[in-house]
Parts: structure tokens; C-alpha cells; sequence
């Protein structure tokens, strides 16, 4: 007797199993792929891992090498002064803006002394750090800017110092700034100007420890020149404000204090007398070619500082780029 065939409850032919969607997911090409992935991670998870991390301190590599500026004896080559960026870089300054140093009247003895440390430094004999402080206008970062001129006027390029200026508000980076000059073989002034610091600002600890104090030091090929107006590089009511509410103010007062003391040598310009204001006035009138009748030219300068309240290099300077624009005369060494 013949067995009967099975059917479905609807008599349409063999009982299939049912496809349910998650059973057609698990059977798609991308789903196997995975679970081949998965079992070879489980299989070796301990050589997948080094992997990855060897292939992240890689590009970690790379970026830091695309990061850090090179500063190579190359890069120097192409100018005797640069500008400091807090992002590593520094720029070029093709021309400097000075004056030349015999048209600055009435600070001679700071300009032979800061002459004389510089050119110690370019020869590779010990020097001291300067702090040039005191009367505004009274031509104390022109004359860093002039003795930098006047050394390089004398040596070969392969001698020549190089000048570098670091902002105020970039002290902080000024470590980073030593670790590129340290390598290389020439010799940096590095230049801060109007150095002083106010309220709570720490940075002065960062400029502290390359004068003096860190252990790594001041680099034998760097000297640090600045100027202010103030002779402790703090404003008195810091001072003031430290010695009032310190435990003990002998010993908060003299924290701020030794800032200034890390700079070995101080330079002091004070407010020139009348004499050495127009002296400044006919030396630059001598240099650029402005000819006026001396009696004219005296009573117009001092017209010209009373109306300013003082007299100074600045203000000298003010007046005859004033007198020259009035007389039709470019501001062109004869």
C-alpha cells in the first residue's frame, strides 16, 4: 500500500521551514564578513591589538614631525634678525627699523657700555644679560637695535649675531624659543622690548628661570636684552600690595624683586637736559640733509617739546620728521 505524501496544513506541498528576517540578515554576503572578522580578532586579539598601536604611535610620528618647525644654520642665513611666534616659527625681518648709532645724543656712557658686552658675546667671551630701564624716548631699544647693526657691520656672515625679538605677552614660549637657538651655531640676541609685568601675571617665573636658575640654563650662544621703564620691571603698587597683605612681606616683596637682579648688567637713561635735546635735533638734521637757519631751528625745537611736555630722543625725532615733511625734504641719509 502506497504511503501518502505529507502535505502542508494548506495541502500546497512540503512543510518548509519559515525565513524569519533576522535569519535572512545573519545570511548576507556583509554579515558573514563580519562574523569572519570576529572570529579572527577572538582568535588572535593579543597581535590585532599591536597592530593598531603600532600603527597610531606611527601616525603619531608623522604629525609631530609635520608640527615642529626645523630651524636649521640654513634658515638663519637669510637675515640678521627674526621675529618670534609662540607657535614655533620665526620670521625674517629683511630691514630692520633703527637709527645709527652716533645719531643717539646724550647716552654715551650706556652705549659704550652695552657696545662693549656685545661685542664680548660675539666673540665668545663671557657676557652679562641687559636691563636698560628708565625715561621713556630716550632711545634704549634703539640702542640695542644700533649696537646689533654696528657689531655685524665688522664681521663675515658666518659671524654675524642675529636678533631676535620676543614679544611681552610670548615670554612664556621663551623656553621653547631656547631649546631651537641651543643647537645651532650662531650667536642670538634675543630682544624684548617695554618688559614689565602687572596684576597676577606669572610669566616672569618662565623669564626667571633662563636667566638664571633653571638647570639647563641660559644657552652659551643666547644674551637676553631688554627694556623698561621700570627699574624692578613691576609696577610699585604690586609691590606695595605684597609688602601690605604677605605673612611675611620682606620675603614677598623680594620674590618680585629678583627678577631684575638675574640681569647682570643695568643701564640707566634719564630725561636729557635742553642741550642734549637740540644736540639730538641737529644731528639729525646734519645727517638728513635739512637745512635751516640754526636760530629758527632752536626756537621751533624747544616750541615744539614744550607743546609735548618733554624732551627726549622720541621727541626730537618727532619734530624733525615734522620739519622735514614741511620742508618738502626725504628722510634719506646724505
Amino acid at each position: 500500500m502506497p504511503k501518502k505524501s505529507s502535505k502542508s496544513p494548506a495541502g500546497k506541498g512540503p512543510r518548509t521551514p519559515a525565513r524569519t528576517p533576522a535569519r535572512l540578515a545573519a545570511n548576507r554576503p556583509e554579515a558573514t564578513a563580519k562574523r569572519t572578522v570576529e572570529a579572527r580578532l577572538e582568535a588572535a586579539p593579543d597581535l590585532s591589538q599591536e597592530r593598531i598601536i603600532r600603527a597610531l604611535e606611527t601616525i603619531a610620528a608623522h604629525l609631530a614631525a609635520q608640527g615642529k618647525p626645523a630651524v636649521e644654520r640654513e634658515s638663519f642665513k637669510r637675515a640678521d634678525a627674526y621675529v618670534w611666534h609662540p607657535d614655533g616659527r620665526l620670521s625674517a625681518v629683511p630691514r630692520v627699523s633703527r637709527v645709527e648709532l652716533f645719531l643717539l645724543k646724550g647716552v654715551d656712557r650706556m652705549r659704550d657700555i652695552l657696545m662693549e658686552n656685545t661685542e664680548r658675546f660675539a666673540r665668545g667671551l663671557p657676557a652679562n644679560n641687559a636691563l636698560l630701564w628708565g625715561a621713556r624716548g630716550m632711545g634704549k631699544s634703539s640702542l640695542v637695535k644700533a649696537a646689533h647693526a654696528s657689531i655685524n657691520a665688522q664681521r663675515k656672515p658666518a659671524e654675524k649675531l642675529k636678533l631676535i625679538e620676543i614679544h611681552r605677552e610670548d615670554i612664556e614660549s621663551l623656553p621653547a624659543l631656547m631649546d631651537q637657538l641651543r643647537a645651532s651655531s650662531f650667536r642670538f640676541i634675543v630682544f624684548c622690548d617695554d618688559l614689565s609685568f602687572d596684576g597676577n601675571d606669572a610669566s616672569y617665573k618662565s623669564l626667571k628661570a633662563v636667566l638664571e636658575g633653571g638647570i639647563e640654563g641660559r644657552p652659551e650662544n643666547v644674551i637676553l636684552y631688554a627694556t623698561s621703564n621700570r627699574r624692578h620691571l613691576l609696577a610699585r603698587e604690586m609691590i606695595e600690595n605684597e609688602r601690605s597683605t604677605a605673612i611675611n612681606p620682606g620675603e614677598a616683596v623680594e620674590e618680585k624683586v629678583s627678577l631684575s637682579d638675574r640681569f647682570g648688567l643695568w643701564l640707566g637713561f634719564h630725561r636729557c637736559s635742553q642741550d642734549e635735546y637740540l644736540a639730538m635735533v641737529r644731528g639729525y638734521c646734519s645727517h638728513f640733509g635739512i637745512e635751516v637757519d640754526d636760530e629758527a631751528l632752536e626756537r621751533e625745537a624747544l616750541e615744539w617739546s614744550t607743546t609735548r611736555g618733554s624732551r627726549s630722543g622720541r621727541v626730537a625725532w618727532q619734530f624733525v620728521q615734522e620739519l622735514a615733511g614741511r620742508l618738502g625734504v626725504k628722510l634719506t641719509a646724505m
